[in-house]
């Protein structure tokens, strides 16, 4: 089950698209989105990959990082980030310890990945999560939400 409203975001420390490391904890203070997704270069994963693709000068004029989650490595991100020109990095979370900490974890015909939720972190809490998301439009859903 994910996480709830209100819960402490768990710190993780990973590597990126370009292999660069990221904790969260260096984001203290500021307001994360995190969007897990379950496989990079599919269908649904790239309409909501190029819905943020397309927002992000919105989302950064707002002081907002964005973060994309799934269990994919590196090479398949970086693969991912240059067909779309993803601006914003994605994270690797290989071992799944992200996704299992954030309770988004899912398993079919023994393939695991990470289920299709998203996090909005302020102040190191999680201060909104969408469960039920329209690829299509749900970078613009979240800041159709975000308080002025």
């Amino acid at each position: 089950m994910a996480l709830s409203v209100g819960a402490v975001a768990p710190d993780f420390t990973v590597k990126d698209t370009q292999g660069n490391t990221v904790k969260l904890s260096d984001y203290a203070g500021q307001k994360v989105v995190m969007y897990f997704y379950p496989k990079d270069d599919t269908p649904g994963c790239t309409k909501e990959a190029c819905s943020f693709r397309d927002n992000y000068a919105q989302y950064t004029s707002q002081g907002i990082t964005v973060f994309g989650v799934s269990m994919d490595d590196e090479a398949s991100h970086q693969a991912f980030t240059s067909k779309f020109s993803l601006p914003f990095p994605l994270l690797a979370d290989t071992d799944g310890a992200i996704t299992t900490a954030y309770g988004v974890a899912g398993e079919r015909n023994g393939f695991k990945y990470a289920q299709r939720v998203t996090f909005v972190i302020e102040s190191g809490k999680i201060a909104q999560v969408y469960e039920t998301v329209n690829t299509e439009t749900h970078a613009t859903d979240i800041l159709a939400a975000m308080p002025a």
